[in-house]
């Protein structure tokens, strides 16, 4: 009879298991979290043989509310830029775990000889289980009963429920994405059923604010080229006249409201990288539809002006009535630079009248566009953040994509998952009001030039480094996959409100005294902690506070 070696490990949600690797990080076997959070780690295994159809039990009084997944594994031809900072886990190209698969029942999970794999384990309760010391077993077992291995964990829950986000976030939704992916009519039946389970998705996991297509987006797009059509505003022409239909953009406000998005950003009005273009813009004329603005329109030209002024207090209108007011952004240009400053005035010069009750974000990081007054809500990178803050602006936005790669946090691939969960440190000590990326669901090559698979191309066709253009997978039956990535960005929003619970009880500078005590430089955008156990002490450390002060 074949002996089998079967290993397991608990690990915390920061570990990153390599198939090919062997572990640096410790064993974790024990956390807490407040009532109302959703706490993950993860169970790494490994055997000798290859095995099929492994069942796993889970035993444990918070059973109805554990879900384990699979953590799969995805591939990356560019996990870095040639000249990346040293705070990674690897620059080679291979197979990087990132999305977590659903478990099937009958197939059960399986293992390759001598290669490590992992479960992810998540406890979400919804504040239903009575605070205390929790077990949770997770046993592998043979299809005939037979035991291969078991881990062992002890969850504390603790008195306690994190505040609302008070952070507005927003991950780029691309409607088109998910249409051209699953091969449905854009905004049929189908596509509207698939918006609303990725939506869904999105703000269980702290994403509140969602990217609204009036018109096509003009983003991630070459010159002269354009992205599938998507707009949600019905436009008929007539001359220099305009009349306009908001039936789909109302179904996507309730759609989204009825998920629980509160703020709606409207899609961008003039192109990117310089605001020198209208959007493209489809409406029916003479019975006949076809593209009236795009590439080939002068952005600050009288046709255009003419159009918007005619569209803008319609969209206001719409905005009022269904009680928006208080909910709507607007975006100009995105990523303009300092060379293209005069092209954005020009741009919201023409666009403040209607919209000067409304803020206007955009991604930008030149101090200059502030400090001249062209933008009152900037939303710097944070590697450019530090004149912003420097300067008192209120109510301040930060970003990062695929040029934050030095020294700040971020989240591709190849980089440790404590680099991305600092974030949630770096938004609270410095009052982020909002914080913007670029890719939830951006499946498509660099400049959407075509459609990929992002099962088999994680780097938009070696265009960014992988982890940058999305944050969940395509799932069956039009349902979203959760990555890695996507569940360590939300325990760091969780830490934030928790930091802000605690904040409750003692105040912000005695919190950020706990969070940089025994540092030796002030935590800031680009100085913090790289260790993945300084960040779960600390949360630790910050819960039993919460525990003693609740009492």
């Amino acid at each position: 009879m074949t002996t089998i070696s079967f290993e397991t490990r608990c690990l915390s949600s920061l570990a990153k298991v390599f198939a090919d690797g062997e572990f640096t990080d410790s064993a974790f076997i024990r956390g807490s979290s407040l009532r109302n959070e959703v706490y993950s780690f993860q169970v790494a295994y490994r055997s000798d043989h290859l095995m099929h159809n492994i069942r796993l039990h889970v035993h444990s009084p918070l059973r109805e509310w554990i879900t384990i997944s699979t953590v799969g594994l995805a591939p990356s031809e560019l996990p870095a830029y040639a000249d990346h900072d040293e705070d990674i886990l690897r620059s080679t190209p291979g197979l990087y775990p990132d999305p977590l698969y659903p478990i099937n029942e009958e197939e059960g999970i399986r293992t390759l000889p001598r290669q490590w794999r992992s479960l992810w384990v998540m406890i979400e309760t919804n504040g239903q289980a009575v605070p205390g010391l929790y077990p949770v077993e997770v046993a592998f077992e043979t299809t005939d009963g037979h035991r291969l291995g078991e881990a062992r964990f002890e969850l504390e829950i603790i008195e306690g429920m994190l505040p609302e986000q008070r952070l507005i976030h927003t991950e780029w939704f691309y409607v088109d994405c998910l249409a051209t992916q699953y091969r449905v009519e854009m905004f049929g039946e189908e596509h509207w059923r698939i918006i609303e389970n990725y939506v869904e998705l999105a703000v269980r996991r702290g994403i509140n604010m969602i990217l609204t297509p009036l018109f096509t987006p003009p983003l991630e797009t070459s010159v002269g080229k354009e992205r599938p059509t998507n707009q949600l505003v019905d436009v008929d022409k007539s001359g220099d006249q305009y009349r306009f239909g908001f039936d789909k953009l109302k179904k996507w406000v309730e759609l989204c409201q009825g998920k629980g998005v509160r703020y709606f950003e409207f899609s961008h009005l003039f192109t990117q990288w310089g605001a020198k273009h209208a959007p493209k813009i489809i409406a029916t004329e003479n019975e006949e539809t076809k593209p009236i603005f795009g590439w080939e329109t002068d952005a600050v030209g009288e046709e255009y002006k003419n159009f918007l002024s005619q569209f803008l207090p319609e969209l206001v209108t719409f905005i009022k009535e269904h009680g928006l007011e208080s909910k709507s952004y607007f975006h100009i240009s995105d990523e303009p630079n300092s060379k293209q400053l005069e092209d954005y005035r020009q741009a919201k010069e023409i666009v403040i009248t209607y919209l000067q009750e409304f803020p206007i974000i955009d991604a930008l990081s030149d101090y200059d566009f502030y400090r001249q007054g062209v933008i009152t809500n900037p939303v710097p990178s944070n590697d450019h953040i530090a004149p912003f803050l420097e300067n008192g602006v209120p109510d301040l936005w930060t970003y990062y994509c695929c040029g934050q790669y030095k020294r700040v946090s971020n989240r591709f691939f190849n980089m440790p998952s404590s680099r991305n969960r600092i974030t949630g440190i770096q938004l609270y000590k410095f009052d982020i009001a909002g914080f913007l990326h670029w890719g939830y669901n951006h499946w498509y090559s660099r400049r959407s030039l075509k459609q990929l698979n992002p099962y088999q191309v994680t780097d938009a066709d070696c265009g960014f480094p992988s982890g940058d253009a999305f944050l969940v997978y395509p799932g069956e039956d039009g349902r979203p996959i959760s990555s890695i990535r996507f569940e360590v960005l939300h325990d760091a929003l969780q830490d934030m409100r928790a930091f802000q619970l605690l904040e409750s009880f003692i105040g912000k500078a005695k919190v950020m005294e706990m969070l940089e005590e025994g540092l030796k430089d002030p935590i800031s955008f680009d100085t913090y902690p790289k260790e993945q156990a300084w960040l779960l002490e600390k949360r630790e450390q910050i819960n039993q506070k919460i525990k003693e002060l609740s009492k």
